[in-house]
């Protein structure tokens, strides 16, 4: 249908003409309302909002001599963080000569943690030196 003929249409009906997809061969458009097609869209858009749920990534900093018992108990923390669907960065946190220690040892130190995490996960970055240690970041798998 022409833009003429299809304008007419929508004057003798007293609706607007609102063009839907204008990249289409030939471009697509509707007859309708469009203060009710706003009011329905605003409405999806609050209800989108309201049922998303807002993600934040939660730290976790561990030391080299940290125990077993407290690597479990943080762990299960993350675990918990992880079912909610918040990233978690984990930091080995380094003082003084320990930031000159063997990279590997210092991956296999915070690697305990991670292995002590029952729900399952990805590593989004890898590991990483920051100022204050070694970190990694991991999020729930989909």
């Amino acid at each position: 249908m022409s833009i003429k003929d299809a304008l007419e249409l929508a004057q003798s009906k007293g609706l607007d003409l609102i063009e839907i997809s204008p990249n289409a061969n030939p471009p697509i458009g509707r007859i309708m309302d469009f203060g009710k097609y706003q009011y329905e869209a605003s409405k999806k858009l609050k209800k989108a909002k309201a049922n998303a749920k807002p993600t934040e990534t939660k730290s976790i900093q561990i030391k080299i001599g940290t125990g077993d018992h407290d690597l479990e108990l943080k762990a299960k923390t993350a675990s918990k963080w992880l079912k909610e669907g918040h990233r978690i960065k984990v930091e080995l946190f380094l003082s003084g000569r320990a930031k000159y220690m063997d990279e590997k040892f210092l991956k296999e130190r915070l690697d305990r943690v991670l292995h002590l995490i029952t729900e399952d996960y990805k590593v989004s970055d890898t590991y990483k030196k920051g100022p204050k240690g070694l970190f990694t970041t991991i999020e729930k798998a989909k």
